[in-house]
């Protein structure tokens, strides 16, 4: 636990506590005055019941629309099941500035839906939650579906046979045991959208702010630290709650039932009503996912004279940006770069915790020491819903003196990627490492082995293909980063999410097709990542 402990206490906990102590303390004194004056400013209140009815109509629409979904992946086996899980994903890990992107361009003005049927969504809030459905759909799908398959559907059917309609065995037997796992997804999507940043950026303007998109405006517009800083801690409350909720909800899930593999569930198509669910459910995939990522890839290859090339080819040429200075194709190359390093760093730090938490576990902790891992566990996740913005602007107020004089190093794009990757690599190897017999390392540790002998050869080859999925997932969501990155990213490396966002509020068609262009190179490279995890993924492999 020490190296996880430290890496988070350093990169995580000392920016934050940094930026909040710049905020509150002035003069040696601390003025906690000022949270009671924004709590009751008529403003923070406005902003605070936009953030949390925002959150609560996305996560609603999006449990709506995916629930189907998530019976589909659990029951169904139909042809190319894994590579429509995979386009499922694909926005889920994409930047929100690049997600806000696509839905720009299908439904705002000039858009898709603008030109054939004379609708526009980007000047109401139903950009903003139609942007949050695409972006969490794959949450629902995962982790109910992947829950779902697993349980035993004979119990249902055995229901039936004693004379309970189809929704009455549903209702009694099936809900029940699945109403932990669709409370765990709706905290997940709940958590996403109130700390929503990027599609808030490209799709909110002026009329609509978050608590994170008021953050970055009282700390890199206004400089007014007090304000944010308060807005930060109330954030930060707000998300704590949230979590420790999802860790009851994830306790109960694990403990509630017995688990069957997800191959011996799932069965071909047969009737009318199947085959019906089965084409509403890919239509709606279309709809939320295929058809706003072909039009983002439509507005790349449409230029000033036509189809073609034009944005791909200027994304070589010099910026004339004081805040881009080199040419928009070098933030390809950072980004894989970064993205590799913060995935070096979130398969360390991450697999460390995870085996921490499975140790601990299987030696039959005492209840202090098992409150004392759950905290460990849930701290763990903290960086998933606290404001990126804080953590970027943190790194900079704290990590710029000695021996943590970083500031001006390429070293803090990575960390903060990193932060955001490790919560995946633990979700993803823990239920792997707990289904590790302890016996295999106990007898190898008779025989002789050493304990870094029995991890090679007993856990790793049981882990292997679960590493790489969390690295693959860790690569992708480093990928997408950009609440942090677009704080510390430096004008001459910029990252493609960042690059996307500077083009995107730069005015010009030219502009706007290098985003377009830039969106669907980033698009593609994550795609091909999320389809490479599907050929070595199984089912069991943690909640992605």
């Amino acid at each position: 636990m020490a190296v996880p402990v430290a890496f988070f206490a350093v990169f995580f906990g000392y920016p934050v506590a940094a930026i909040v102590g710049r905020g509150l303390r002035a003069g040696g004194q601390w003025h906690l005055e000022r949270i009671g004056q924004v709590l009751g400013d008529a403003g923070t209140l406005e902003v605070l019941w936009f953030t949390v009815w925002q959150a609560a109509a996305s996560t609603a629409l999006t449990l709506a629309l995916a629930l189907p979904a998530a019976w589909v992946f659990a029951r169904l086996d139909f042809p190319g099941k894994r590579l429509l899980r995979a386009v499922v994903t694909v926005p889920f890990v994409l930047p929100t500035v690049v997600v806000g992107s696509a839905v720009l361009a299908l439904a705002g003005r000039g858009g898709v839906l603008d030109a054939w049927f004379g609708l526009r969504l980007d000047t109401s809030v139903w950009a903003i939650l139609l942007a949050h459905v695409v972006l969490n759909y794959a949450v629902v799908v995962r982790t109910v579906g992947g829950f779902w398959s697993q349980l035993d559907p004979r119990q249902e059917e055995a229901a039936r046979m004693l004379g309970a309609g189809r929704f009455t065995a549903w209702r009694r037997i099936t809900l029940p045991a699945l109403a932990p796992s669709v409370g765990a997804a709706a905290l997940i999507v709940f958590l996403f959208t109130f700390t929503s940043f990027g599609v808030i950026q490209v799709l909110g303007g002026p009329r609509f702010a978050t608590l994170e998109v008021e953050i970055y405006r009282q700390t890199a517009s206004l400089l007014d630290l007090p304000t944010a800083a308060v807005l930060t801690l109330l954030q930060f409350v707000a998300v704590a709650a949230l979590l420790a909720v999802h860790a009851w909800s994830l306790r109960k899930r694990e403990t509630a039932l017995r688990l069957l593999p997800a191959e011996h569930t799932a069965r071909r198509p047969a009737g009318a009503g199947q085959w019906t669910v089965l084409c509403c459910v890919l239509a709606t995939i279309v709809v939320l996912t295929v058809v706003p990522l072909l039009v983002l890839v439509q507005r790349a290859f449409d230029g000033p004279d036509g189809y073609g090339l034009t944005s791909f080819r200027d994304l070589a040429g010099q910026s004339d940006s004081a805040t881009f200075v080199v040419a928009p194709v070098e933030a390809i190359g950072n980004s894989l770069a970064y993205a590799a390093v913060a995935t070096a760093l979130a398969l360390v730090v991450g697999g460390l915790a995870a085996a921490a938490l499975t140790v601990t576990r299987t030696n039959g902790s005492a209840p202090r020491a098992g409150r004392l891992v759950r905290g460990f566990d849930a701290l763990l996740m903290l960086p998933l819903g606290t404001s990126a913005v804080t953590v970027g602007f943190g790194f900079l107020i704290a990590l710029d003196e000695p021996p943590l004089d970083l500031r001006s190093t390429w070293i803090l794009v990575p960390l903060a990627q990193a932060l955001v990757g490790v919560p995946f690599v633990i979700r993803t190897m823990l239920p792997v490492l707990r289904a590790v017999d302890v016996r295999l390392r106990e007898a190898a540790a008779v025989l002789g082995a050493s304990p870094l002998r029995a991890w090679r050869e007993v856990d790793f080859p049981l882990v292997r293909r679960a590493l790489l999925v969390a690295a693959g997932f860790a690569f992708a969501v480093s990928l997408g980063e950009f609440g942090a990155t677009v704080f510390i990213a430096r004008p001459d490396t910029p990252t493609l999410p960042v690059a996307v966002a500077r083009m995107l509020g730069r005015a010009g068609e030219s502009n706007y097709g290098q985003a377009m262009a830039l969106s669907t190179i980033l698009m593609l490279v994550c795609t091909a990542v999320l389809f490479a995890l599907e050929r070595v993924r199984t089912d069991s492999q943690g909640e992605f």
